[in-house]
């Protein structure tokens, strides 16, 4: 369970680390590289299946985590990252703006790197606790 759980905490954090790079720097690319919008799939889709791909996997580790280490707020910085992509998602930027919707799920994508990074952190010192 140790292994699953460490590889679930790694798994969300490359995906918020994904997702960041995406919105930051699509824009970049996009100027340079014109003939990637053809190919590339919708902001929307994209958008979509990430948070569809996020929140079981931060869900299921952040509540085993909390399981052993016992910091709620661990969860919380996990639940609020993931209600504010959902927002994102939700909202979209037809409600927010281009920039509304980039900072809300940039946000979003910092507060769950941060939280599985605490919730990784706390259960390798729980695992090695004699107690």
């Amino acid at each position: 369970m140790k292994f699953l759980n460490s590889s679930l905490d790694k798994s969300a954090m490359a995906l918020s680390a994904l997702c960041l790079v995406h919105c930051l720097a699509l824009p970049v690319v996009t100027v340079f590289l014109p003939s990637m919008i053809v190919t590339a799939i919708s902001q929307e889709l994209f958008h979509s299946l990430m948070v569809i791909c996020v929140i079981p996997i931060s869900i299921f580790a952040l509540t085993m985590g909390c399981k052993k280490h016992n910091k709620l707020s661990v969860a919380l910085y996990g639940g609020v990252g993931l209600a504010s992509l959902v927002a994102a998602v939700v909202f979209g930027e037809s409600h927010l703006g281009e920039t509304g919707e980039k900072v809300m799920t940039a946000i979003g994508t910092l507060m769950i790197a941060f939280a599985h990074f605490q919730n990784y952190k706390l259960c390798l010192k729980s695992n090695s606790c004699s107690c």
